[in-house]
């Protein structure tokens, strides 16, 4: 059941780190002291709560952070969160340490564990922190667009380089469940072929043909955009490359899309989900997930959040798939 007075906050971030984090942590810990809260910082996630790295958070302490990537709490993934045994030793952590309300920054997963503390009479608030925009009650996740635009510019300097070679390439992009970076990728990057979880089974033989034919007609380069989870880039490069005569490579672009300096949206989106989050805690809500939808900044259940699914758009699949030809 929520508590309505809320004297000390907690933030931690869990799960993927994600560029616009620290923008979100520094909103949270200057709101909150700014009305007049007590501010705690978790290192490493639950793991950190389990373990008690807990920390005082100043204002100074926030200084300097919000141009910076990655998260200056850090994060971790805890198995033992999953647990009821680990869920209640959390909440007594925090009642330990007098954190009435927990700001948590990340994904799916770790607004799960938010909603277990919940309903152990810790206030808790999401925050969607994920590159991979994959929660469904929410058009925006923090980290999204910092790492469709690292991926983006790292594709047009691939592109110049099969250019000049002649080449197939095959990029593979971060994304294990869901394919909103490989389709941004894809429509901005001008590829020919996009490959999305979502759709696992893609002809490779119509690939091959579709090469060939572009070949035919004087192309210089053959752009194929690939999702970590379909994953398998670099078997799929040789095989395309003797079926086609093409040389192909792959490129794996990897953690470095998870790094960086967040762009304007990250930090300005994230801020404000950060403020949010502790003037909800303020009036006594828990459980709840800030999200922003149809241009505004809303929340949801825990509940009702987790239990949304959310696919690619098929217009948007077509677009690209129209636009490549």
């Amino acid at each position: 059941m929520a508590q309505k007075i809320i004297r000390t906050i907690g933030v931690l971030t869990s799960g993927g780190d994600a560029p616009g984090m620290n923008a979100a942590i520094r909103a949270v810990v200057r709101s909150g002291l700014g009305k007049g809260l007590k501010v705690r910082g978790i290192r490493k996630g639950y793991q950190g709560l389990l373990n008690e790295e807990i920390i005082d958070l100043s204002a100074r302490d926030v200084s300097d952070t919000i141009q910076r990537g990655g998260t200056i709490l850090q994060t971790a993934r805890c198995e033992e969160m999953r647990t009821e045994e680990g869920q209640q030793m959390a909440a007594a952590i925090c009642k330990k340490y007098g954190i009435d309300g927990l700001v948590v920054i990340g994904g799916d997963g770790s607004f799960a564990g938010a909603q277990k503390l919940a309903h152990l009479g810790v206030n808790t608030i999401g925050i969607p922190g994920t590159i991979d925009l994959d929660i469904a009650c929410t058009e925006y996740t923090i980290g999204f667009d910092t790492a469709v635009n690292t991926a983006m510019e790292a594709i047009d300097k691939v592109r110049d380089t099969s250019t000049s070679h002649e080449r197939c390439s095959i990029i593979e992009v971060m994304g294990r469940d869901a394919g909103y970076l490989a389709l941004w990728c894809g429509i901005a990057n001008g590829a020919e072929r996009i490959l999305m979880p979502e759709e696992h089974d893609y002809d490779e033989a119509a690939i091959v043909a579709d090469i060939q034919e572009c070949r035919k007609r004087g192309k210089k380069n053959y752009i194929i955009i690939n999702a970590e989870g379909i994953g398998d880039s670099i078997n799929m490069a040789k095989r395309i490359e003797e079926a086609t005569g093409m040389e192909t490579r792959a490129t794996i672009i990897g953690h470095m899309q998870r790094g960086g300096s967040p762009t304007c949206k990250d930090r300005v989106y994230a801020s404000i989900m950060g403020a949010m989050a502790v003037d909800l805690l303020m009036e006594g809500k828990s459980n709840r997930v800030v999200g922003y939808r149809h241009g505004e900044y809303v929340d949801f259940d825990i509940n009702e959040a987790l239990s949304m699914k959310k696919t690619i758009p098929q217009y948007q699949y077509d677009v690209a798939k129209a636009l490549a030809l």
